[in-house]
C-alpha cells in the first residue's frame, strides 16, 4: 500500500512539474510586457521632468506636498522600482532555458504577473523535452519526498515499535 501511495505522490509531482516551463514561458511574456509598458511610464516621466529641467530624482521630490501629490509620488516611485525588479527578473528569465527556470523561482515574484498568468494559465500534456525533463524531475522529487516522510514510520514498524 505504502508504495503505491509513493507512486501516486511522484505522478502528481511529475504532473505538476511538468507544467512549469511551459507556465514559465507564459510569465516570462507577461513579464516583458509589463516592463515595455513601464518603460513607457518611465520614459514619458523622464521626458517630462527633463523639459522642466529636472532629474527624475528631482521631479520626484517635486511632486510631494499634498495629500494627492505625495500619495502619487509614492505611486511613480512605487512603478519605478517595479520596473527595476521586472527588467532584472526579466533578463535573468530570458537567458535561463525552461529547465533552468526551475532554479530560479525567486524571479517570478511580480505579483500581479504571477496573478495574471496563473489566472489565464491552462496545464496541457507536455510534449517539449523541457516538460517531460520537468516530469522526470518531479516524478523522482516526489518519489523522495515521499519516501522521506514515511521513513520515520518506516523504521518504527521495522522495530516494532508500533
Amino acid at each position: 500500500m505504502i508504495g503505491l501511495l509513493r507512486l501516486v505522490a511522484a505522478l502528481a509531482c511529475a504532473v505538476c512539474l511538468s507544467q512549469f516551463p511551459a507556465f514559465s514561458d507564459q510569465y516570462v511574456q507577461r513579464l516583458g510586457g509589463q516592463v515595455d509598458a513601464l518603460t513607457r511610464i518611465a520614459a514619458d516621466f523622464d521626458a517630462s521632468a527633463a523639459e522642466a529641467g529636472l532629474t527624475r530624482t528631482e521631479a520626484l521630490a517635486d511632486l510631494g506636498g499634498t495629500e494627492f501629490r505625495d500619495l502619487h509620488q509614492a505611486d511613480i516611485a512605487q512603478t519605478f522600482a517595479r520596473l527595476d525588479h521586472a527588467a532584472a527578473d526579466l533578463t535573468m528569465l530570458r537567458l535561463a532555458s525552461p529547465l533552468e527556470r526551475m532554479l530560479l523561482p525567486h524571479r517570478l515574484r511580480d505579483p500581479q504577473t504571477l496573478a495574471a498568468t496563473w489566472g489565464d494559465f491552462s496545464p496541457a500534456v507536455p510534449v517539449t523535452v523541457a516538460g517531460l525533463a520537468a516530469a522526470g524531475i518531479g516524478f523522482v522529487l516526489g518519489w523522495l519526498a515521499f519516501g522521506l516522510l514515511i521513513l520515520p514510520f518506516r523504521s518504527r514498524d521495522r522495530l516494532g515499535w508500533r
